[in-house]
């Protein structure tokens, strides 16, 4: 067996970190119209021995909490002794969205629409600029954390492009319980890191502007896996607690009224064709309108504020080719498995990170 080599040195923003370093950064994104730098505080744990370089990012969102306490939680796990390569994490990416409760940026941006950016274009570009140039083209892997839009929540699951094997493989070693091949959409961290060969993958689950246990729990121990896959961590004895499945589509159905809107379902209920889903009434409940399934399937989404317009996306569905019952069965022992070992942590064997 070959040796491993001394780990490189990494130049992020003008500071170089050497090999068996962690250091803290802040790297100037953009400026406010008050000249106030709109910085991103970076974490760089560059490992003593090559290896990959992976980005673990959050709140591309402003809003969307839940991979803040992910990559808070994997900070502290990994010891930079005993890793190999470098991880580079950035808690809140989008961090004036953060501030101020939102989604977007000032000029109503979406960051992950802007990718790579313009040195010269709007707040927007100029922070995707500063980001890709400055960070994701120094990695070889990046796992994008997110979760739904705000009043909508997302059963734990992968989104990728499968086509690419790199981000296959790591799709499947982060292990949640359902993957969708999701299509590249312009503009997106997904698709421009994969325009120049970086493999992504996107976590999504729970719900914005909340912190979810299950959610974050999950999200955690899926990162960790694809660290032990990549070889940046050493490998667990433990097999996967269960293989992923993949959606072959996905498809939201939509309130047919107006109204307060109420679920009969949860997140990872198996749902039949022609099902009652949930029931839209007016306020006093004289009119009621059913929502139901046009197709079989399992819930991986849903909508949880309880007043809709006609036309809303309410539930979530994704369709497998296997046997939906099978899958429901999967994805109940999975959620169990993780909310059972939320504070578990010698079970998980962190000791071995």
């Amino acid at each position: 067996m070959a040796r491993a080599k001394k780990n490189n040195a990494i130049d992020i923003g003008g500071e170089t970190i050497q090999a068996g370093e962690h250091a803290s950064l802040e790297l100037e994104m953009a400026r406010l119209y008050t000249h106030a730098p709109l910085n991103v505080s970076i974490e760089v744990l560059n490992g003593k021995l090559e290896g990959p370089i992976l980005l673990v990012c959050a709140a591309i969102h402003g809003d969307e909490l839940n991979g803040i306490e992910i990559v808070r939680q994997i900070l502290a796990k990994v010891d930079t002794e005993k890793l190999r390569g470098t991880l580079i994490a950035i808690p809140v990416v989008n961090v004036f969205g953060f501030i101020h409760k939102s989604r977007y940026l000032p000029d109503r941006r979406d960051l992950n629409r802007s990718f790579p950016g313009s040195e010269r274009g709007s707040i927007a570009g100029r922070m995707a600029y500063q980001l890709f140039n400055e960070v994701i083209s120094q990695c070889t892997h990046v796992i994008d954390l997110h979760t739904a839009a705000i009043h909508r929540t997302n059963l734990p699951q992968i989104r990728a492009n499968l086509d690419n094997e790199g981000a296959a493989e790591m799709a499947k070693a982060f292990a949640a319980p359902v993957m969708v091949d999701a299509a590249l959409r312009d503009g997106s961290l997904r698709a421009e890191a994969e325009a120049i060969g970086i493999p992504v993958i996107t976590y999504e689950a729970g719900e914005a502007l909340r912190f979810e246990p299950y959610a974050i729990n999950a999200g955690v121990r899926g990162v960790i896996r694809v660290m032990r896959h990549l070889g940046m961590l050493r490998q667990s004895r433990r097999a996967l607690p269960y293989q992923p499945v993949t959606a072959r589509a996905t498809r939201w159905v939509r309130a047919e009224a107006d109204g307060i809107f109420r679920s009969h379902i949860a997140l990872g209920e198996r749902v039949t064709k022609g099902q009652i889903l949930g029931i839209i009434s007016d306020p006093a409940g004289s009119t009621e309108v059913e929502i139901k399934a046009s197709q079989s399937g399992i819930l991986i989404g849903q909508q949880t504020l309880p007043v809709v317009n006609e036309g809303d996306a309410v539930f979530h569905i994704a369709f497998f080719s296997q046997s939906d019952e099978l899958i429901e069965q999967h994805l109940e022992g999975y959620l169990d498995q993780v909310r059972d070992d939320q504070d578990d942590e010698l079970r998980w064997g962190i000791g071995t990170l």
